[in-house]
């Protein structure tokens, strides 16, 4: 599998390189978002490691630019650890988002957990089969998403926490239960990325998100599709 590693620091880049090399991915490498959206436009990228803070066209943006027609999962890297930074990132559509310094180990495990999702390899996509709510369809075959018979593009991730709640129709999960389910991580993660998630899979899939027909919130305790 192809991965594209995106920052302007080319040791940091290098480094990541040489672990992802280690555990037989390909790599390819860029040092700011035009010379990546270059890269995507002409090869085939299964997964990309961004760095928020480039030159030319900074990361945000082009997560923004490729969220135009990719869905590939998207780890974002930062030095910035503020809440307000990755709820900006995983507004703009990362799956997933990763303070510098970080744990190379670390980072590989989220790597290969986004890669499996992407793959359909993952527990939850295991199954075959639509599940049907009302105008809404799930296809877990092919992971494809439909509101009124039209098509619905999400992430990796908002379609993983789709297909975990209407598996489960009219069944509560925490933000916890979530995150254990979709991420397959043990890890505590803050409510407010989990309420980014919810709130874009809304957007996408309610014709008024502000009074949702299928994707509910159950306050203090989670959400579940109806």
């Amino acid at each position: 599998m192809n991965i594209l590693v995106v920052d302007d620091d080319r040791s940091i880049v290098d480094s990541i390189a040489i672990f992802l090399s280690g555990e037989g991915y390909e790599v390819l490498k860029a040092y700011n978002g035009i010379e990546a959206l270059d890269i995507l436009n002409q090869t085939e990228v299964h997964l990309m490691i961004l760095d928020i803070m480039l030159p030319r066209l900074d990361g945000i943006k082009t997560l923004m630019k490729l969220r135009e027609s990719r869905n590939i999962p998207v780890i974002l890297l930062s030095a910035k650890s503020e809440d307000a930074d990755k709820i900006l990132g995983l507004t703009a559509g990362a799956d997933d988002y990763v303070t510098k310094p970080f744990n190379p180990s670390e980072l590989m495990a989220r790597v290969k957990s986004q890669l499996r999702r992407y793959t359909t390899l993952g527990s939850i996509g295991k199954q075959n089969g639509v599940i049907t709510i009302s105008g809404l369809s799930v296809n877990t075959e092919n992971r494809t998403v439909k509101v009124d018979g039209e098509d619905i593009r999400l992430t990796p991730i908002e379609y993983g926490i789709l297909e975990l709640l209407a598996r489960n129709r009219g069944r509560v999960f925490s933000p916890d239960e979530i995150y254990r389910n979709v991420w397959n991580e043990d890890k505590v993660v803050g409510d407010n990325t989990i309420a980014v998630h919810i709130r874009h899979i809304r957007e996408k899939i309610e014709i008024n998100p502000k009074e949702p027909k299928y994707l509910k919130v159950v306050w203090g305790i989670g959400y579940k599709i109806i």
